[in-house]
């Protein structure tokens, strides 16, 4: 199942994540992370992120707008064995397809399970929306499911790591985005601001943020520049690396 992209442009991805747990600040969302850095690495564009809890509509709603605008659409959570677990019914139903017992889940399950232990709960994960191709793991055996363009995932990080590594060869990879930090320690932004956009102004390409943060030391600030490009990148940062050079002559010459 994997996706042509319309000329050169590079394929687009959303992450849906799914539970009250990360609502509540119960659980810390650390999935979001982890797939960000995994598209980036090959040249696949996230540019949305949403948390919505574990109801029916709000999936369906939330999943609906984005598969609608994207290439890919990754759900995290909500496929355990409880009741709460929701999020099969949910893509069942914003694809208006059937949803039941899987019998290549269910087989799989059996390989980590004895009769007597694949009890009704249990067998809730291997409930599947009709048509769906089924995403594996090697660690605890329950699938997770892959249709249209969108890809569940379990919300255990360990194991949404392994459905990644399942997954991510078939995705539509692009050139990777690349990315250098400029260290502008001791340099406000104030003093930065308008310079720094003026050189995001002369490299259209290049993505650039300035990223500040405090510390026992003091004010530490970061500027990143991100793009696919390796010789205008490296131009953005030049032009940036002399700017806080210059800065930093003129702040030190005022102290």
């Amino acid at each position: 199942m994997a996706q042509e992209t319309a000329g050169d442009r590079p394929a687009s991805a959303a992450i849906l994540v799914i539970g009250d747990e990360i609502l509540s600040g119960r659980t810390q969302d650390v999935n979001t992370r982890y797939i960000a850095n995994y598209l980036a690495q090959i040249g696949v564009d996230l540019l949305e992120a949403r948390i919505v809890p574990d109801d029916e509509e709000a999936i369906v709603e939330a999943l609906n707008a984005l598969r609608a605008r994207y290439t890919y659409v990754f759900t995290t959570g909500g496929i355990g064995p409880t009741h709460d677990d929701i999020t099969a019914d949910a893509v069942a139903s914003a694809f208006g397809v059937d949803i039941g017992e899987d019998p290549r889940a269910i087989a799989l399950l059996r390989e980590r399970f004895s009769e007597a232990e694949l009890n009704p709960a249990r067998r809730r994960m291997a409930r599947i929306p009709k048509g769906a191709e089924l995403v594996f793991n090697a660690i605890s055996k329950a699938p997770g499911f892959w249709i249209g363009n969108v890809i569940v995932m379990a919300g255990v990080p360990m194991i949404m790591q392994n459905m990644m590594d399942v997954i991510g060869p078939r995705l539509a990879a692009g050139p990777p985005v690349l990315v250098e930090t400029v260290e502008a320690d001791g340099v406000p932004e104030g003093a930065y601001a308008e310079g720094l956009e003026a050189i995001a102004r002369g490299h259209e390409g290049v993505s650039v943020g300035s990223y500040p943060a405090f510390t026992s030391a003091g004010i530490s600030n970061q500027i990143v520049l991100r793009s696919r490009d390796a010789a205008l990148l490296e131009s953005a940062a030049q032009a940036a690396r002399t700017m806080i050079e210059s800065l930093s002559k003129e702040l030190a010459l005022r102290t």
